[in-house]
């Protein structure tokens, strides 16, 4: 009998960029439109104001992204090439050190002695980097996949309330763009949740809640500061 078995711990990496960039393309995007509508602007002006923050929020993401995992990668490696230094200088304290984190799993002394011994020859470094450090090649920092992933999502997420206002009248257009988007972060939310292996529901209900709050202070903010014709 066959036994296969579906992880979703390789997916960390892109999924938390990619609902990252989707979810603030929406709601970043769907809250300038209302703010603007709200203070009666032109239809003109809420669409251009709706592209300018598309393209400033697209940047944006990805060099945030692209900075903070860099970052994180930087500490991964600094991290990797001391640990290399040590074994390299007593590599035999590295052995014990390696046993005792296994000991502390549960592990007999000399069973996990063996272990230390047959996974530091098969290599010394991933079996330090996974067992003392914590450093997974599945969850490895990648800044350039992450920036791409973040920037693209972010694009896609932030066109959805601009079709949104190309389509509605603008009489309605607040309606039409806040309930669409919504729609448009439950969807962001289950699919994320699914991906990831969480309550579809739970996922949808938490996107949904954090964007409506968004598009109501923004709201409150164009009625507050009504000053464009």
């Amino acid at each position: 009998m066959s036994h296969n078995e579906s992880h979703r711990s390789h997916r960390i990496g892109w999924l938390r960029a990619a609902v990252l960039g989707a979810n603030d393309g929406i709601v970043s995007t769907a809250s300038l439109i209302i703010g603007f509508a709200a203070a009666h602007a032109a239809h003109g002006d809420i669409l251009l104001a709706g592209v300018a923050g598309l393209v400033a929020g697209a940047m944006s993401m990805a060099a945030g992204e692209y900075v903070s995992v860099s970052s994180q990668s930087d500490t991964e490696k600094a991290d990797l090439a001391l640990e290399q230094r040590h074994l390299d200088d007593n590599h035999e304290f590295e052995l014990r050190e390696l046993a005792l984190i296994y000991e502390e799993r549960g592990l007999d002394p000399d069973l996990a002695h063996q272990v230390s011994e047959q996974l530091m020859e098969h290599d010394a470094l991933g079996a330090h980097a996974r067992d003392e450090l914590g450093i997974f090649d599945m969850a490895r920092a990648r800044p350039i996949q992450a920036a791409l992933s973040s920037a693209g999502t972010f694009t896609v997420g932030a066109a959805l309330p601009l079709l949104a206002v190309l389509a509605a009248p603008k009489t309605n257009l607040i309606f039409v763009v806040a309930g669409s988007s919504l729609l448009f972060l439950a969807g962001l939310g289950g699919i994320a949740a699914r991906a990831g292996g969480a309550s579809i529901t739970t996922g949808a209900l938490r996107v949904t809640f954090w964007g409506a709050l968004a598009m109501a202070l923004t709201a409150m903010v164009g009625r507050l500061f009504n000053v464009i014709a």
